[in-house]
C-alpha cells in the first residue's frame, strides 16, 4: 500500500476533504501541518502553488485538493465514495464544485470589512444554502443512504458554521429543514468529527481575531460582553 501524507494548515476546509475520504476508505495516512503565513523551503519546492493540501505519495505529490481526491478515489483500497453510474457520478462532482463556491462565499462573509459588504455576503449565502435544500434528497446523505465523497466536500462549511454559531445568530440556514438535517447528519460521523484537530473551533477563532473584519468585531463585542 502506498504511503500517504496530507500537508496541510490546521484550518483547510479543502484538506479535510481528504481527510474524510481516507478514513471512510479505512486508509491509514499521517498529517504533516505548516504555517501558511512561514511556509518552509521544502514545502515551495513540492507544492508549484505554494497552496494547501498536498498529498505526499511516497515520494511523490499531487496537489489540489479536486485532483487529491480523485487520485485517492482511483487508487486507494475501501469502499467507492463515488457513485457507479457515470451520470450520477457527474451530477456529484458538479456539487463538489458548488461545495467550493460556498466555501469562497464563507471565506467573504468572515473577511467583510465592514457592514455593508457582511450583509451582501450574508445574502449570497442564504442564496447559496436555499438552492442547496432543494438539491439534497430524502437524506441522510446527499444522495441517499450512502455516503460519498459530495459529503465530505460539504461537512467542512458546516463546520465554519459551527464557529459562526458561536459568535451569533445570523439566519443564514433559517428555515432550510433538509439542510439541517444534513448539517446534523454530517455532524455526528466519525470521519467528520476527526478531520481536524480537536481545538479546531479556539483555532479559528483566534484566526478570526486577527482578520480585523466586521466579524472579528462582533466576535470581540460577545467576548468583552
Amino acid at each position: 500500500m502506498q504511503r500517504y501524507d496530507l500537508i496541510s494548515n490546521d484550518l483547510c476546509p479543502y484538506t479535510q476533504r481528504a481527510a474524510i475520504q481516507l478514513a471512510e476508505k479505512g486508509v491509514p495516512f499521517t498529517r504533516t501541518y505548516i504555517d501558511l503565513a512561514d511556509r518552509p523551503d521544502w514545502f515551495q519546492q513540492i507544492s508549484p502553488l505554494g497552496k494547501v493540501p498536498v498529498l505526499r505519495v511516497g515520494e511523490a505529490v499531487v496537489f489540489e485538493s479536486a485532483v487529491i481526491c480523485e487520485y485517492i478515489e482511483e487508487t486507494a483500497p475501501g469502499r467507492a465514495l463515488h457513485p457507479a453510474d457515470p451520470l450520477a457520478r457527474a451530477q456529484q462532482r458538479g456539487w463538489i464544485e458548488y461545495a467550493s463556491a460556498i466555501i469562497a462565499d464563507v471565506f467573504g462573509f468572515y473577511m467583510a470589512p465592514d457592514r455593508t459588504a457582511f450583509e451582501r455576503k450574508r445574502g449570497d449565502l442564504q442564496a447559496r444554502f436555499r438552492r442547496l435544500e432543494g438539491g439534497l434528497g430524502a437524506g441522510p446523505w446527499f444522495s441517499g443512504a450512502d455516503f460519498g465523497l459530495v459529503d465530505a466536500a460539504f461537512a467542512p462549511i458546516f463546520r465554519l458554521f459551527d464557529g459562526f454559531d458561536r459568535i451569533g445568530a445570523f439566519g443564514i440556514l433559517d428555515d432550510l429543514p433538509k439542510v439541517a438535517a444534513y448539517r446534523a447528519a454530517l455532524a455526528g460521523r466519525d470521519s467528520v468529527r476527526d478531520a481536524v484537530v480537536p481545538d479546531y473551533q479556539a483555532r479559528f477563532l483566534r484566526y478570526l481575531a486577527g482578520r480585523g473584519s466586521h466579524l472579528a468585531g462582533l466576535a470581540a463585542q460577545q467576548v468583552a460582553a
